[in-house]
């Protein structure tokens, strides 16, 4: 393995993980703001200048992650070759991934618009979608399934 390899997967992780950090706390957030009593401004405002920011940090942590993952896929082979099923599987979930940023995106706005009708309930369960994709995309990259 070259040097070069190692650095671009080791930038990847770190890329990945702190993207994912960015979406399990960015619906914590929304949590809270769904909570938010109607009379309490200056609260929902705090929170959704909270939001705002981690949104855009994730959105500048998501962009360097694909940019490396794609480096180690085409450019250095990461599996390339028969049975590299899990690949595909992974990427199809990193799709979910971007869906759920872009999800993440819709919700923010709807907070900032005050058209919000989901319950903090709601929230928690949707919270919980970042982690089982990380959980599966970790596990996929770390045992490598294969067909046949």
């Amino acid at each position: 393995m070259s040097n070069a390899y190692l650095w671009v997967k080791a930038l990847h992780i770190i890329f990945v993980a702190s993207w994912f950090a960015g979406l399990f706390y960015l619906p914590r957030l929304f949590v809270n703001l769904a909570m938010v009593p109607s009379d309490s401004h200056a609260e929902r405002e705090r929170l959704l200048l909270m939001a705002r920011k981690l949104y855009r940090f994730t959105n500048l942590l998501m962009i360097p992650a694909l940019v490396l993952g794609l480096l180690l896929w085409l450019y250095f082979g990461m599996g390339k070759g028969p049975g590299q099923i899990w690949l595909h599987i992974k990427l199809t979930l990193v799709l979910g991934v971007i869906g759920y940023h872009h999800v993440c995106r819709k919700i923010l706005r709807e907070f900032e618009g005050l058209q919000n009708r989901r319950s903090h309930r709601w929230f928690r369960v949707f919270n919980e979608v970042a982690v089982v994709l990380f959980a599966a995309i970790v596990i996929l990259v770390v045992l490598k399934p294969t067909v046949g």
